[in-house]
């Protein structure tokens, strides 16, 4: 259960944060209004106070937050730029989720160093 709430936080982190980027991307090179810098700094800064919700040290939650991110990077590609995802985007993304996975549940396991 908690590999399952971890990822769907961490799905509504890199949205948070892909949208907070996407924006000014728009207004600097695709001739958006400076109005959309404000909806960006406030998906980034939601980005930031999502990453502090879980219970592990920053370190472990940023490394199992890049598995996701990337996933969610590549869906942010099919969906919003209309790029078709090749065989390595899919396997690159599950490697990464599988990442993500080995990390989470090791935030239960005691260190034995």
């Amino acid at each position: 259960m908690l590999l399952i709430k971890t990822a769907g936080l961490f799905v509504f982190t890199a949205i948070a944060e892909i949208v907070g980027c996407f924006l000014p991307y728009l207004w600097l090179r695709k001739g958006g209004s400076t109005w959309l810098l404000l909806p960006a700094a406030l998906c980034l800064g939601l980005f930031v106070w999502l990453l502090t919700l879980h219970p592990a040290a920053s370190g472990r939650v940023y490394a199992a937050y890049g598995g996701v991110y990337v996933a969610t990077a590549l869906v942010w590609l099919r969906v919003v730029d209309g790029v078709r995802l090749s065989p390595m985007d899919w396997l690159g993304a599950c490697i990464a989720l599988i990442g993500m996975g080995i990390i989470v549940i090791g935030w239960n396991v005691p260190n034995s160093y």
